[in-house]
């Protein structure tokens, strides 16, 4: 492969602005890693006229003078983006064929600062799951591996497409969307690093919704300078999107300045959960004196409400893609399947187009917004986000940041836990409560498990300080020197 798909977003900035290479050269470079790599199944489709016509005239704005924040760098999008004119699916059969006439807002913030879209990456059925093995397309493989041992691994999820290929080096940077940990869980899992930003700090219009409170986009590269510049492109007001808060965007990579000395850095009793295997409570302590040694000051802090963030969130988020789910009914884009009558057609059409998981979500989202027990499941468990809501705002009165591992293991074997939904929630019991109280949160990658396979730590931040959890994520960054990378057993060269 040709070096330039060792390049990371700052890396590649630095070289088209020095005129080291083009930006169709960076992209030919990148579309030739990408047919190289399928099998790892990263990727739904890809469009690599389309990423050659984009990156072309990317070379001329540059030549004339022009170049915005990811001018001619070439990105992967998860397939839950709208990308005007490109197959749009969210990783379902029921969305077979759908081209979207225009862009989400992300992306066409995105294309407005000159980024190159390679094509739609692999994910969990409308991003439900933790493994990306619910994707109608078929399960993504990590490109990491246990030594010795050639079991196919899970990335995570949902983004699990977006991650594999960050790690595999077939894109720079990619973006995807976090809902109960789907950024920053498939992060930790394949060595790379993912942000969550604040609830509102991106705009959701054009993402295909799946749990309206809880989703949020964000960026996932191989460094925290690289999250910092992807998240200034993507962000912003967005008047289409009611959810979208108006406030400055702010130069996230100017707030990386190494240094954390005075911050005050949480240690929540709380995440600390039943089981946890000791590789990485043993990591957790290594950020901990990281930080320590940085001169940040370590508090000791509980969010109590931590232990019902799960449940919790497992009804709220099933009630929401309940009723994001009904309009896939087979009249208006999509799959069709023909019935004698109309909710004959309905029928036949739901039950072809989702997968299980999916079924499985709405039927529990159904019955918990049905008569007789709205009051007693969901209304209960908005109460209780509010109380996980307050748990961070009274915590982040005596801290700057919290710090927690990203998960409680690291990446499984694919099938490993497909048949046990509750052993499969379980992998977003660390990430959940970020998305239950809106909150900012990075997972860096900071070592290795005893096996060999990448573990990362997570940094909470308070609502819109996006910029300290990447000033915390940029030293931990620097502490744990991570530099391990798989062995490309997916080259088909």
């Amino acid at each position: 492969m040709s070096d330039l798909t060792g390049l990371s977003v700052s890396g590649a900035r630095e070289g088209l602005a020095k005129g080291d290479f083009t930006s169709l050269e960076l992209t030919e470079a990148h579309i030739a890693a990408i047919d190289a790599a399928d099998g790892l199944n990263a990727f739904v489709s890809k469009t690599p006229d389309l990423a050659r016509e984009r990156a072309a005239l990317s070379d001329k704005r540059r030549a004339s003078g022009e170049a915005g924040l990811m001018e001619g760098i070439p990105i992967g999008v998860k397939d839950l983006f709208c990308t005007e004119g490109v197959l749009t699916t969210a990783g379902s059969h029921i969305l077979d064929g759908f081209e979207p006439p225009y862009d989400s807002t992300v992306t066409a913030n995105l294309w407005r600062e000159g980024a190159v879209m390679l094509g739609k990456t692999n994910m969990d059925e409308f991003a439900m799951g933790s493994s990306n093995e619910t994707s109608y397309y078929g399960p993504v493989l990590n490109p990491w591996r246990r030594p010795g041992d050639n079991r196919s691994l899970v990335p995570g999820g949902s983004s699990g497409g977006s991650a594999a290929a960050v790690a595999a080096r077939i894109v720079p940077a990619a973006i995807g969307t976090d809902t109960g940990g789907s950024i920053r869980q498939p992060a930790a899992f394949t060595g790379t690093v993912g942000l969550k930003p604040t609830y509102g700090r991106c705009s959701r219009w054009g993402i295909v919704a799946f749990a309206s409170s809880l989703d949020q986009a964000g960026p996932m590269a191989r460094s925290v300078r690289d999250c910092a510049i992807l998240l200034r492109a993507m962000a912003g007001f967005d008047a289409k999107d009611s959810t979208s808060v108006d406030t400055p965007v702010p130069d996230y990579e100017a707030a990386l300045t190494g240094e954390v000395t005075g911050l005050k850095i949480g240690i929540p009793a709380e995440y600390k959960v039943d089981g946890m295997p000791g590789e990485v409570e043993r990591l957790w302590q290594q950020g901990v004196d990281w930080l320590r040694g940085a001169g940040a000051e370590i508090v000791d802090i509980s969010l109590p409400h931590t232990r019902y963030a799960l449940p919790t969130y497992y009804i709220v988020a099933p009630a929401e893609a309940s009723s994001n789910l009904a309009r896939y009914d087979g009249v208006r884009y999509g799959l069709r399947v023909p019935g004698e009558r109309l909710d004959d057609m309905y029928e036949k059409t739901r039950a072809a187009g989702f997968g299980a998981e999916v079924k499985r979500r709405v039927l529990m989202g159904t019955y918990v917004l049905s008569a007789g027990y709205y009051d007693a499941y969901y209304l209960k468990a908005q109460k209780v986000r509010t109380l996980i809501k307050r748990d961070f705002i009274e915590a982040f009165e005596k801290v700057d940041a919290i710090l927690t591992p990203t998960t409680p293991t690291p990446a499984f074997a694919v099938g490993e836990r497909v048949d046990d939904p509750i052993a499969m929630y379980l992998n977003d019991i660390l990430t959940v409560p970020a998305n239950m109280a809106g909150l900012p949160g990075i997972s860096v990658p900071a070592g290795l498990s005893d096996d060999g396979l990448p573990l990362g730590l997570q940094v909470l931040g308070k609502a819109f300080d996006e910029e300290t959890v990447l000033r915390v994520g940029h030293v931990l960054e620097g502490a744990a020197a991570f530099d391990a990378r798989p062995d490309p057993w997916w080259r088909a060269d």
